[in-house]
């Protein structure tokens, strides 16, 4: 199934941007009067016909719209500091939209390596990877911020399950797997915080464990950053669905 991606929708009429414009209608050949799918980023697919093949001003009228597209049961919104590869970052970024997230939020360390990281390159690949998995919605990214400031933003936010993995070990901090806690949960809105390549820092867990966030690991072996970040939104995928 070709799906394409567009959030310039007005009147009933969809616009392909120059990129998948070109993709439609140079490489795929669509021609005037074809019918195409477009997803709006939103959680809809548009079954759609073409009424102008322009590559660079490509447009088709809508006929149906099928909401919730590919949609999952849950809201998990993925914190995760950026590894000092980036292309390591970029991997988890379209296997956790493939498998399924809502937001991504990069989050920068006491100990991260990575201190400056493109959100529009992300966004590229979020659209990608949702159109590949046959998405509706194409996840959100937030602009990078400190790990204590994230934690912050999470204060009173009573509703949601919040979990931060972490590698150490602090008698005073004991941590649960993610499946013990996961199974407990009856709701839908989960927030999970990973740590850089160096881990975080005690200061950081403590002030997250004092905002509401369950200390957890993720079972024995040692997970590189975007490991562990795929393996928790495995974890929670296999849970909600």
């Amino acid at each position: 199934m070709e799906l394409f991606y567009s959030n310039d929708i007005e009147g009933g009429i969809c616009r392909l941007g120059q990129d998948e414009g070109i993709h439609c209608i140079k490489v795929l050949r669509h021609r005037l009067g074809d019918e195409i799918c477009v997803i709006d980023g939103e959680g809809n697919m548009l079954r759609c016909r073409i009424i102008s093949d322009n590559p660079k001003n490509a447009e088709a009228r809508i006929e149906e719209i099928v909401a919730d597209f590919g949609s999952h049961p849950y809201n998990l919104t993925m914190a995760v500091c950026p590894t000092k590869n980036s292309d390591r970052f970029e991997w988890f970024t379209e296997k956790a939209c493939e498998i399924g997230i809502d937001v991504l939020c990069p989050v920068i360390g006491e100990h991260s390596e990575r201190k400056v990281l493109k959100t529009s390159r992300l966004e590229k690949i979020l659209i990608s990877a949702a159109k590949q998995s046959l998405k509706g919605t194409v996840p959100k990214v937030r602009e990078a911020v400190s790990v204590k400031e994230f934690i912050h933003s999470c204060a009173g936010n009573d509703n949601v399950l919040k979990m931060i993995a972490y590698c150490f070990e602090d008698e005073n901090i004991p941590r649960r797997s993610i499946k013990e806690v996961l199974d407990g949960y009856q709701g839908k809105d989960i927030i999970i915080l990973i740590g850089p390549e160096g881990d975080f820092s005690k200061e950081e867990a403590e002030m997250a464990v004092a905002e509401g966030f369950i200390p957890i690991h993720l079972g024995a072996s040692r997970l590189r950053t975007e490991t562990a970040a795929l393996a928790a939104v495995s974890a929670v995928y296999f849970r909600m669905i």
